[in-house]
């Protein structure tokens, strides 16, 4: 594929160019690329999400943007098998399989990764394909550390390559819808937006694999992040050990955080307070992440945020945004309302309860991969998912601490204060 390589090669040596080249790289890249050209992908990480959300969500588009899933990449055998074998189904020939992201990312025959890893590894991940030239579609949370965050980060914006994180909410209809609404300065002066996504169980109590240590590269799967040796429910149920995830606030709360910066326009919290614990969910798996947490963060915009998670009951679940003209309720995602209530400044401007028209546009995958020819900026680039990333370290590290946290934006860095 000549036309694959010739935009590989740009890439690396718009790289090596130095900013001029990357300024013109959007241009340039977007010729070489042509539209009758097949989009090769990858996808690092064959768990659940990538097996399950990934894959699918690309392939219901890969006839009209003309796309393939060529290679797979999981340290389990099981689960990049059955990725490979998926990829028979649809396409009638098994996508190369790997261990190592380093090995599909070195394939000159590889477009385009979609990281669908443990929250621990993201980073690395997105890092390493941006230094390969590669576009990508990252999960979130994006980062664990702001070390690891700025660095993948600079790499990102060093490759100008094309970055869709999957907060997807940004996505989804009525989203948009009460974007546009808040936009038009109806709902007054806002002062309160809040989220409780309550559930009775926390979601790290998935069923146990019959993960086998001959099939999985443990150190692979680890990357340093603890020293304990091969544990099947280490591997099965990661998100419950803070080695790799920090809790519900990156995991849920991301999203969350993620659409208020969508919505309201806004981008770095000035400070943040959270308190948590585990409190229901104590047993022989001695899960360290937090079964309860709340957070509240105050922005410059000059409004406070405030997520909670409870898994030991799942009533109270709701997305709220509070002004002094009215109250905008999200609960319901599909069919998001506003109205007068509640608001101490009511000017008559809403009267009665009434509906957010939805605006249409396409989803995240779709959009993604038409950013892939267009080289256009997707609806959740590199910059939303540093935003989100920066909040909730902030989040984690003040629950960690018992400390206030403040966003130090001129040294990029997560600070007591």
């Amino acid at each position: 594929m000549a036309g694959n390589y010739s935009r590989r090669s740009f890439l690396k040596k718009a790289s090596a160019a130095g900013s001029v080249a990357m300024a013109m790289s959007a241009v340039s890249y977007g010729r070489v690329m042509g539209a009758n050209e097949r989009i090769s992908i990858g996808q690092i990480g064959c768990g659940s999400r990538g097996v399950g959300v990934h894959m699918p969500g690309v392939h219901k588009h890969d006839k009209s943007e003309n796309i393939e899933i060529t290679a797979v990449c999981d340290p389990w055998r099981v689960a990049r098998e059955k990725a490979a074998a998926k990829t028979k189904e649809w396409y009638g020939r098994e996508a190369q399989q790997f261990s190592s992201y380093r090995d599909l990312l070195a394939l000159e025959d590889v477009d385009a990764v979609m990281i669908a890893s443990c929250d621990h590894q993201h980073t690395t991940h997105l890092k390493a394909a941006a230094e390969a030239g590669k576009d990508a579609y990252c999960e979130k949370p994006l980062a664990m550390e702001m070390d690891k965050l700025n660095a993948a980060y600079d790499a990102v914006k060093k490759a100008g390559i094309v970055v869709q994180i999957g907060t997807q909410h940004r996505s989804y209809s009525p989203n948009v819808g009460c974007r546009d609404l808040y936009r038009t300065g109806i709902l007054g002066t806002v002062s309160r937006i809040e989220q409780c996504r309550n559930m009775d169980k926390p979601y790290w109590y998935q069923p146990i694999k019959d993960v086998k240590k001959e099939d999985i590269d443990w150190d692979e799967f680890v990357m340093g992040q603890t020293k304990r040796g091969f544990d099947p429910v280490l591997y099965s149920c990661w998100f419950g050990y803070r080695e790799f995830c920090d809790g519900p606030v990156p995991q849920l709360g991301a999203h969350f955080i993620d659409i208020v910066h969508f919505i309201t326009g806004a981008t770095f919290p000035k400070s943040c307070a959270c308190l948590g614990g585990t409190f229901t969910w104590k047993d022989k798996h001695n899960f360290t992440t937090p079964d309860h947490v709340e957070a509240l963060w105050v922005y410059p915009e000059g409004f406070m945020v405030s997520y909670s998670t409870n898994c030991g009951n799942w009533k109270g679940s709701r997305t709220m945004m509070f002004a002094d003209e009215g109250l905008l309720d999200m609960s319901n995602e599909s069919e998001p309302v506003y109205s007068g209530e509640g608001g101490g400044k009511r000017a008559g401007k809403i009267r009665g309860v009434n509906k957010v028209e939805e605006v249409a546009v396409p989803d995240h995958w779709l959009n993604w991969l038409q950013c892939l020819r267009s080289r256009e900026a997707p609806v959740a680039p590199i910059e939303a998912g540093y935003q989100h990333a920066v909040a909730c370290i902030m989040a984690v590290r003040s629950f960690d601490t018992g400390k206030r946290m403040t966003y130090d934006a001129e040294h990029r860095d997560v600070r007591e204060g």
